[in-house]
């Protein structure tokens, strides 16, 4: 259950998992016909991601007010990522796009919502900022989804946290930042010419993608400008994305459970 992603680097894994594993359990719809090519049995049991609750407007209205975030003025959600190194590299990027977007748009919120493990480090990072993000770290379930959804806007470092943007629709631009060499290996070892899980399931490049030396304030502020005057094709993508998923099915954890049944020869059984 959640295997190494073979369909963007390093395919030989999948050969080495097969000596030692039966069946995987996979949550990308497009990774069965891997696993059953280096020999495994797989079962597309969907992604967890598509149980995140719907957010009432109320819900975010109150998320706002007791953040202190204008309820009208757009608000942008800078997700930073949560290593230490991905928050060290960014921030001076982030720092750039956050004072150019408040000189176009004055009203503009920025909240940034964090893990406890940087929380001191990313407070530290944007002391001094002439654009202070809020902070909101260590949020419960029920608030990180909240201000997920309460986003206009995000700047978001690459990872899954994508698939919990698209899951409440908050257009984003990824940004991702590495040192040159270890930049240049995975250009040279990736399968895949894009990162941000929307553009690889759907097929599009709705979510722009600023990576290694193309991560720059101009090219952030211009990729935020474009999405931020025109969400809708990348809000078609993200519900496209969460729908092929599994959204609108059984929950991942049933069906994942029910392929276990099966395999080991309990499915038959009422219970």
């Amino acid at each position: 259950y959640v295997a190494p992603s073979v369909w963007a680097w390093r395919p030989k894994r999948a050969e080495k998992m097969a000596r030692s594993i039966d069946h995987v359990l996979a949550l990308l719809p497009f990774e069965p016909p891997l696993m059953h090519a280096a020999g495994m049995d797989c079962d597309f049991v969907g992604h967890p991601v598509v149980t995140a609750p719907d957010i009432s407007a109320k819900a975010i209205a109150d998320f706002k007010t007791r953040h202190g975030l204008g309820g009208a003025n757009p608000a942008l959600l800078v997700l930073p990522g949560s290593r230490r190194g991905e928050l060290e590299r960014l921030a001076p990027v982030y720092r750039e796009v956050l004072a150019r977007m408040k000189q176009t748009q004055p009203a503009l919120e920025t909240y940034s919502v964090i893990s406890s493990n940087v929380e001191e480090l990313w407070s530290e990072l944007i002391t001094g900022w002439p654009v202070r993000p809020r902070v909101i770290a260590n949020a419960q379930a029920g608030e990180k989804h909240t201000a997920f959804a309460a986003g206009d806007l995000a700047l978001a470092a690459s990872g899954t946290v994508a698939l919990e943007l698209a899951a409440h629709g908050t257009p984003m631009v990824t940004a991702y930042r590495m040192r040159y060499l270890s930049h240049w290996l995975i250009r040279r070892m990736a399968m895949i010419d894009c990162v941000n899980l929307v553009n690889i399931v759907t097929g599009t490049r709705h979510v722009p993608e600023c990576l290694g030396p193309e991560c720059t304030p101009d090219a952030l502020v211009k990729a935020l400008g474009r999405v931020q005057a025109n969400p809708e094709p990348q809000r078609r993508a993200m519900a496209d994305t969460i729908h092929a998923l599994g959204k609108g099915g059984e929950a991942p954890g049933l069906r994942a459970a029910k392929a276990v049944l099966e395999r080991t020869g309990f499915g038959h059984s009422s219970t």
